[in-house]
Formats: structure tokens, C-alpha cells, sequence
């Protein structure tokens, strides 16, 4: 029986995306996981808003420090060479343009690669936080989320219905289906989850989606 993409798995084919050298951002949710599945041989550097620069993969709830969190609250791995300041700073680092890629949820992406992902009306409840200093400032942005709402809804849309975070940002999305290019002629379907056809992404995707000659399954 197929099924989609567990949260772990999505968050190790993102870590694919790092390149040797990279500074990366890391979001709240899925994309935090994707510091503790650094391919070998390369060495990236994760920054948080919260105030810190090369720290290391997750910890438990119980085996952390207090004062070391990443973006969501977690308690991550000191290492060699970390260091630490202000969330002023941070958000320098961030509108400076000295991030190379960043990883955030979405309640919606749209096929120009608008992103969504701060504010539910239906919830009447969401803060921006730092989405769109990083939707402004990185170079590279991944969106990681899954691929329809809990009611089966695309969210991944023709025109974000929802607030938008940033406009024309995302460069790939991965969801618990697909890994999906944004490009400027529309989205191509680059890999599928084991057991799933185009057909079968395409109803659930808002937007054509073009295939690519490449297309694959999800391979980790």
C-alpha cells in the first residue's frame, strides 16, 4: 500500500539541497529536522533569528540547553565554532543577504512562487516573525510542507488565497508526494513518492504541472 512521505523523510530529501558550504535557515516544524540529516561530506552552517550561527542536529526534550534553541524552541547540538548574538544581528545576517537558503512552511504556494505561510483567516490568529525578511533576503528558498490541507484541499494554488508572505520567492517545494521546481514558465514535476502516479499529484495540484523528462521517484 502506498503511502506519503513521513515528516522525517521529507525533511532528509530537503538536506539533499544543501550544498557544501551553504548557511542555512531553518523554519519552524518539518524544516527544523533537516539539521539532523546533513549529507556526508558536506559541511553546512545553520543560523537562527534566535541568535546563533553553526549549531548542530536536535536534541530531546530532555538533553538540551535552555539557553540553545533553533527557530522553533528545540534544544539543538552545540559544535565547534558556534557562536552567539543578538536577534538584531540575526536579522542582519538575514536582510544583509548572507543566507544562502531557507526552509519554511506554507499554507500555500502559488505556481509564480508566492509564498503564504503566516496568517489562517479561518483561525483569525498568525505572526510573520522573520518569513519575510527571509522570503526578502535569502538566496534560495525551499518550502516544505504537505501537499494538500487535512480536508484534501491543494495548497498548492494558482493564487494564494491567504495573506501573502513574500511574492515570486519559492524556488522548490517538497511535500509528502512530490518535489515540485518553481520555474518562470510554471511548476515542473520533478519526483514523486514510491507508488504515486503524475496523474495522481496533478489532482491534487491546483495549477498544470509540466513533467519533467527526468521525472524519478523520491530518492533519498
Amino acid at each position: 500500500m502506498k503511502e506519503p512521505l513521513g515528516r522525517e523523510v521529507m525533511a532528509m530529501r530537503v538536506a539533499r539541497e544543501f550544498q557544501d558550504g551553504d548557511v542555512v535557515n531553518l523554519g519552524i516544524g518539518i524544516p527544523t529536522l533537516a539539521s539532523n540529516f546533513i549529507p556526508e561530506g558536506r559541511e553546512v552552517t545553520f543560523h537562527s533569528e534566535s541568535g546563533v550561527l553553526g549549531y548542530g542536529p536536535v536534541l530531546g526534550d530532555d538533553e538540551g540547553d535552555v539557553d540553545l534553541i533553533n527557530a522553533g524552541g528545540q534544544f539543538v547540538t552545540p559544535i565547534e565554532g558556534m557562536s552567539y548574538f543578538s536577534s538584531v544581528d540575526a536579522f542582519a545576517m538575514i536582510r544583509g543577504g548572507h543566507i544562502d537558503v531557507t526552509v519554511l512552511g506554507a499554507f500555500q504556494v502559488a505556481e509564480s512562487g508566492d509564498l503564504a505561510n503566516w496568517f489562517l483567516p479561518e483561525r483569525g490568529v498568525g505572526n510573520v516573525g522573520g518569513a519575510m525578511d527571509l522570503a526578502a533576503g535569502a538566496k534560495r528558498m525551499i518550502v516544505v510542507m504537505e501537499h494538500t490541507t487535512a480536508a484534501g484541499e491543494p495548497k498548492i494554488v494558482r493564487r494564494c488565497a491567504y495573506p501573502v508572505t513574500g511574492l515570486r520567492c519559492v524556488d522548490l517545494i517538497v511535500t509528502d508526494l512530490a518535489v515540485i521546481e518553481v520555474t518562470p514558465n510554471g511548476l515542473t514535476l520533478q519526483e514523486i513518492a514510491p507508488g504515486y502516479t503524475p496523474e495522481e499529484i496533478q489532482a491534487k495540484t491546483e495549477p498544470r504541472l509540466r513533467i519533467s523528462p527526468d521525472l524519478r521517484e523520491v530518492a533519498l
